[in-house]
């Protein structure tokens, strides 16, 4: 017959193993929201804002193509995608049905930074992996945020542009939609440059959608209120090609113009040799968001915060973009190229 003694010990030894398999599992589960309750293969839920403008289906694209890699190593069973169509308030209720139906992760672009936040939160307590990239929430009840420096973007883009017409001149600035968080931080980024060069007079500003045609009229407005323009300080690719399209349909000479890696503005770029600059928001966000969400809930640490750099697009290599032209949609992006491996820098960055 044992002894009650050795009984206390094994009980002991059992309650430390336990102990000690619970801290060893939280230790590993360091990510935000990560309960380390839940299991592959995951439900991974998109919940975009909207899905008509191509960088939007393109990004969509990427999300599609890193869950396929993830069913195939078993860690992911299902994408579950909605769509809000540009309304914050249908993206919460998509949300909280994502919630409902208890999914493992939600990967998301918000339509309003703030709205969401009650929403994201309850995910966030349920131990549901939310991974915010491109446009961000104020909250941080989210696992990790994945973003550019949208600051950055307007502050290098104002620097090439007032160096391009030579500190002094008339321009006009063409933002995306106004309080989407992207759009309003590229437009803050640049007005300490704008500040700090006072020959420089802002004539007009647009907000319009991330789109060639509502670009073009809104340009082609001002060119009419506007005679004389030296230079189009613009904040999104689509918008750059609309304001090349506007400035040719009037017969007005091209003026040094920032932008994107939109296929149109590079290939209108280098067919009438513009003074130029621009730069990205890699659709590839998208992937890295579901290989992000992914890794925490298998229990890496992953970092509130993803800074993604800022690739530069000017005259020394448009031309290796242009080369890839075909592989992207006439009025898409041309991204740069991504693999796991890049995903795995992004990660380790502290």
């Amino acid at each position: 017959m044992m002894k009650p003694s050795f009984f206390a010990s094994a009980s002991a030894l059992c309650l430390g193993l336990l102990l000690a398999i619970g801290v060893g599992f939280e230790a590993n589960a360091a990510a935000k929201c990560i309960k380390g309750d839940r299991k592959a293969p995951y439900t991974i839920g998109w919940a975009n804002i909207y899905s008509v403008p191509t960088w939007m289906k393109q990004t969509q694209g990427t999300i599609e193509a890193e869950v396929e890699t993830l069913k195939k190593q078993g860690l992911v069973d299902k994408l579950v995608v909605t769509d809000a169509q540009g309304d914050a308030n249908v993206q919460i209720q998509q949300i909280q049905s994502m919630i409902d139906s208890d999914v493992d992760a939600i990967i998301l672009i918000a339509g309003s930074s703030t709205a969401p936040a009650r929403v994201i939160a309850d995910a966030c307590a349920k131990g549901i992996a939310i991974i915010n990239f491109d446009s961000l929430v104020d909250t941080d009840q989210v696992t990790a945020k994945v973003n550019t420096d949208s600051s950055q973007w307007g502050d290098q883009a104002a620097k090439f542009l007032i160096d391009a017409i030579g500190g002094k001149g008339k321009i006009l600035i063409l933002n995306g939609p106004a309080g989407v968080s992207v759009s309003d931080d590229r437009r803050k980024g640049a007005d300490a440059e704008l500040k700090a060069h006072p020959d420089v007079t802002v004539l007009a500003e647009t907000n319009t959608p991330y789109n060639v045609a509502p670009a073009q009229e809104a340009v082609t407005s001002l060119l009419f209120a506007n005679p004389e323009i030296d230079g189009i300080l613009s904040l999104g690719g689509a918008l750059s090609a609309g304001a090349v399209l506007a400035l040719d349909k009037q017969g007005r000479d091209q003026v040094p113009i920032t932008g994107e890696n939109a296929r149109q503005f590079l290939e209108l770029w280098k067919e009438k040799g513009l003074k130029s600059w621009a730069t990205m928001q890699p659709n590839w966000l998208g992937a890295f968001a579901a290989y992000t969400a992914v890794q925490a809930l298998e229990g890496k640490d992953v970092p509130a915060f993803v800074k993604i750099p800022l690739p530069v697009i000017d005259n020394s290599n448009i031309d290796e973009y242009l080369a890839r032209a075909k592989d992207f949609p006439a009025d898409g992006y041309i991204y740069s190229p991504y693999d796991e491996e890049l995903f795995k820098k992004l990660l380790a960055q502290k």
